[in-house]
């Protein structure tokens, strides 16, 4: 038995603009509506090998149920430069080496979603 992948899903308050958000970060979105009496707005952000899954939710609150998210990239600075040019809305904290071997930096959504983005430092 194998674990194959995992799929974090993010509360956020507005679907549409969520999706918005991560094409600006290069992922590539659809939005998905599901056809039972809750009426539930889901959506996926696809990039490389990675899938977040999105959830509308009424209730979320971006200082109380926000989530955090860490990715594993080839490249911390490289997205950075990427994200941090794209114009998306939020707050960006600068790359920094930490002590555990990681290049990385954050990226806090206007739903309050911290995406922590990581790479190996390259030992020389």
């Amino acid at each position: 038995m194998t674990f194959i992948s995992v799929a974090p899903v993010i509360p956020v308050l507005d679907l549409d603009a969520a999706l918005d958000r991560y094409r600006l970060l290069g992922f590539e979105v659809n939005g998905y509506k599901t056809d039972d009496e809750h009426d539930e707005r889901y959506g996926f952000a696809d990039r490389d090998g990675v899938s977040l899954h999105i959830t509308e939710w009424d209730e979320h609150d971006p200082k109380r149920t926000a989530s955090v998210v860490y990715l594993y990239v080839s490249d911390a600075n490289a997205v950075y430069d990427e994200w941090k040019a794209c114009g998306v809305e939020g707050r960006f904290h600068e790359p920094f080496d930490a002590e555990y071997g990681l290049r990385e930096f954050a990226f806090v959504d206007v739903d309050g979603t911290l995406h922590r983005v990581g790479s190996r430092l390259t030992q020389t």
